[in-house]
């Protein structure tokens, strides 16, 4: 087996146009949509991969059918060295899935449940021990329908770790996650690395692909448009800050570009930002100029360049857009 947990080439999947709407005379079609076009993906044992992209990228999609739920269309996959098509009950039983959101039996206990999910696989961990991992031992005799959010984000997670997988899916772990939630899940994520697992997992919060991932892909349009470490990423920006400012009425850009230290101006909504290698020197620059051009700030904040920047630079959108 080679060192690559996950490998897909030239993936491809669509979804088939449906009838939309009735109309006056008869109904509308709806176009096909190309939801994963040509993606290609290597993922290393060990490492944790993140997709990074807003709603609609084909993050979720592309997860599919590494995972084995959709049939490509155009393409190759391998898992474990193995393509789908061949022994896939003893491939499945190797990964552990967390989908975006998970239904379970509303009047089963918690150690039910993952004793449930236990009795799938003919291999795996005791559910106690899945239940410290997770920490959720003193809900063990709790049933589901009286969780928080946060616990049943623990549980489904344990669901996934529950068959001692070799690889770990995780489709946007903490979205709608309180803060301790989401570092409680943090966490769990890291001690599974820790016991040597590989992690693929699709997430639109950048400080959590920042804090786990080894390696990020952003996805735009069902394809890859920038792959790379986290540091790899921003630093392609060729700049360490952004300065962010609104006027009351618009300004040249053409004239910013040519201040000290700036690397690249864009515009989005009204609001200009400017990625710069040194805001001691670019701001002053900046406010100079503004006064120059008799615009008064309504808006001005700086920051670390980040992978959302990297984002906004490469789409002119932000990734948490709908």
């Amino acid at each position: 087996m080679s060192d690559v947990a996950i490998r897909c080439r030239a993936l491809v999947k669509r979804y088939p146009g449906r009838e939309a709407s009735w109309l006056r005379f008869g109904r509308r079609a709806a176009a096909p949509v190309t939801a994963v076009d040509g993606l290609d993906l290597d993922v290393a044992f060990g490492e944790c991969f993140g997709l990074l992209g807003p709603n609609g990228a084909g993050k979720t999609t592309t997860v599919e059918v590494l995972e084995g739920l959709l049939a490509p269309d155009a393409g190759e996959v391998t898992i474990l060295g193995q393509s789908w098509g061949g022994d896939e009950r003893r491939l499945r039983e190797r990964l552990g899935v967390q989908l975006q959101e998970t239904q379970f039996p509303e009047k089963l206990t918690v150690l039910e449940t993952i004793t449930l999910f236990r009795s799938f696989y003919r291999r795996g961990q005791e559910p106690r021990e899945v239940l410290a991992q997770v920490q959720l031992e003193e809900k063990a005799e709790s049933w589901v329908r009286k969780l928080s959010g946060g616990q049943r984000q623990r549980l489904s997670l344990a669901c996934a770790l529950v068959a001692d997988p070799a690889i770990l899916f995780l489709d946007e772990p903490t979205t709608g996650l309180d803060p301790q939630s989401r570092l409680q899940t943090w966490g769990i994520i890291g001690e599974f690395r820790r016991r040597g697992g590989t992690v693929l997992l699709t997430t639109h919060y950048m400080e959590e692909a920042e804090r786990l991932c080894d390696r990020v892909a952003i996805v735009d349009h069902g394809k890859v448009i920038a792959q790379g470490t986290p540091v790899e990423l921003i630093a392609s920006l060729g700049a360490e800050h952004v300065v962010e400012f609104e006027s009351d009425h618009p300004v040249d850009l053409e004239r910013l570009r040519g201040l000290d230290g700036v690397r690249a101006v864009g515009s989005e909504n009204g609001a200009v930002r400017l990625t710069v290698g040194a805001v001691h020197r670019s701001l002053p620059a900046l406010l100079a100029e503004l006064v120059r051009q008799r615009a008064t700030l309504s808006r001005l904040a700086t920051h670390h360049a980040t992978l959302e920047d990297v984002f906004v630079s490469l789409t002119g959108r932000h990734l948490r857009e709908e």
